[in-house]
């Protein structure tokens, strides 16, 4: 086994052929801040640079997978360089995730835990995503804040139940992700770890031309359906959001009361998300 480590990303190479990446601020429920972005999207590319890899799984640390972006701390175009005009957010985000379909090796999202906001768009980029049965899967910034940055939901889960998750904001469990469409397969938590890297052995199996060449026709297929088309479209109307009074205000009270507090106050008529669970951090 190939091991490496830094502050915020765990890399080894638990089987032949196969890199994991484990996203490693557990004390922040893994919250995506521009260190975690850059570390993930660099060993990323390493990987699928790499001839000796033919999948790369990509895993939460401690007790979720992600609970989003890091809004506690100041967030830059780390991912990609992309100018500043309104609407850079959306826009370098979706160049990244979009980026990951581009990538010629096969990567697995595997999801435990929370999986919110920008978390859910980490493992929608990936090709195959395998959830334990009790995550929690859900986009809470579509109350207050704006669409989704990458608006995944209606492609992946179609129209109706895409259309609930964004008029709610909503969570579902890994077993609902399953019969939408957002996951491949649900398994209890304990058996995920073990179930995922069975799944990654067995693509791994496939000479890597090939598995490039797989990934790429299943990809070619949805974008002659619009996919990149209309996640780029989705992305810019995202933008809209920060614009009305609604967000307006929900952005002002970050300053004013701190992040949490503002999550807590959003969440609290739904009583779900932070209003069901004590949680660290300040994300989603």
């Amino acid at each position: 086994m190939n091991d490496a480590t830094s502050d915020v990303l765990l890399i080894d190479d638990p089987s032949p052929r196969i890199r994991r990446l484990t996203l490693n601020r557990p004390e922040k429920r893994n919250a995506l801040n521009d260190a975690l972005r850059g570390a993930l999207f660099d060993a990323l590319r390493e990987a699928d640079r790499s001839r000796d890899i033919s999948v790369i799984i990509i895993r939460g640390g401690g007790s979720c997978f992600s609970a989003g972006y890091d809004l506690g701390s100041p967030n830059h175009d780390v991912e990609r360089s992309i100018a500043k005009a309104d609407g850079w957010w959306s826009r370098h985000v979706v160049n990244n995730w979009l980026e990951m379909w581009d990538m010629a090796t096969p990567i697995i999202g595997q999801v435990h835990g929370w999986c919110l906001a920008g978390g859910t768009e980490l493992a929608a980029a990936c090709d195959l995503v395998y959830v334990a049965e009790d995550a929690q899967i859900g986009y809470p910034p579509v109350r207050l804040m704006s669409p989704p940055d990458m608006q995944w939901q209606t492609w992946l889960m179609g129209l109706r139940r895409g259309m609930e998750a964004l008029l709610t904001g909503d969570a579902m469990s890994g077993t609902d992700a399953v019969t939408a469409g957002m996951a491949n397969r649900a398994f209890p938590a304990e058996d995920l770890d073990a179930a995922v890297l069975a799944v990654a052995e067995r693509v791994a199996k496939v000479p890597p031309e090939l598995l490039a060449l797989n990934k790429r026709s299943a990809h070619r297929a949805m974008e002659a359906m619009g996919i990149r088309d209309g996640i780029r479209a989705t992305a810019d109307i995202q933008a809209l959001g920060f614009h009305q009074p609604a967000s307006i205000e929900y952005l002002k009270s970050f300053a004013e009361k701190g992040v949490a507090a503002a999550l807590s106050d959003r969440d609290e008529q739904f009583n779900d998300y932070r209003e069901t669970n004590t949680t660290t951090g300040s994300t989603s």
